[in-house]
């Protein structure tokens, strides 16, 4: 008979956006449980390279001063992932987080694969389906009181103590609901733009007299290919000067 995990990652990420292909990790937030109970935190801020959206800020609270002085991502996954051991991960919509930290982890060389326990596909599981299964509304079903929402190392706590509530509900009717899955995303490694593809972008953001929210240095080829059409279909091309 299967049995119910109690030792875990509890994580969450906050993040510039939704997509980890063009978005980026702006603090990371994870508490190691075993056997039920915590046994160290890792929390981290991260500076994405970019201005934060006002939408961003609103929601989180963390502002531009506050990732400004942070390190990359580059210098951070590995330690996190050496904090993780191979221990499965837990969160609420666990497959989000876990595609930035894997996409990360293979922009540094490095290999990642973890199972994962999803509160939210428990909550899909064992709530009413006309209850709202958000990490708030969950916690306020189960009256899980919340340390912090919208801040990572907050709902890293919420969504285990989320969890450890399902447990104590559900886990002795449903232990195979609470055993962790692989967590499947698949992901190529981002190249760093080229030498030329920055130099063209500073050009052209020099010609048409505009900045862009963004460190040209640590933008992947394809950001700087996106970032570069996107001017010239705004502003067009780069007009040379006719010669008599």
């Amino acid at each position: 008979m299967e049995s119910v995990c109690n030792t875990y990652i509890a994580l969450d990420l906050e993040t510039t956006g939704l997509n980890p292909k063009r978005d980026r990790i702006i603090e990371i937030g994870a508490v190691r449980v075993e056997d039920g109970a915590e046994q160290g935190i890792f929390h981290q801020m991260v500076n994405p390279h970019r201005k934060l959206e006002e939408r961003i800020t609103e929601l989180t609270g963390i502002t531009d001063e506050m990732v400004e002085d942070a390190p990359d991502i580059g210098d951070i996954i590995g330690p996190f992932l050496d904090f993780c051991g191979e221990l499965p991960l837990l969160g609420h919509h666990i497959i989000f987080d876990y595609s930035f930290l894997k996409q990360a982890a293979v922009n540094a060389g490095i290999d990642f694969q973890r199972d994962g326990i999803d509160t939210l596909k428990l909550c899909r599981l064992f709530m009413p389906a006309g209850e709202k299964k958000n990490l708030e509304a969950a916690c306020a079903w189960y009256q899980v009181k919340r340390q912090g929402a919208h801040r990572a190392l907050g709902d890293a706590r919420d969504a285990d103590a989320l969890y450890r509530q399902t447990v104590l509900c559900h886990g002795e009717e449903n232990p195979a609901a609470f055993v962790p899955k692989p967590l499947i995303y698949k992901v190529k490694r981002e190249q760093p733009a080229s030498k030329k593809q920055k130099e063209d972008l500073r050009y052209l953001l020099k010609y048409h007299k505009i900045d862009l929210p963004v460190q040209i240095e640590h933008l992947s080829r394809s950001e700087a290919s996106r970032y570069t059409d996107k001017i010239i279909s705004q502003y067009g091309r780069i007009q040379k000067q006719k010669t008599n």
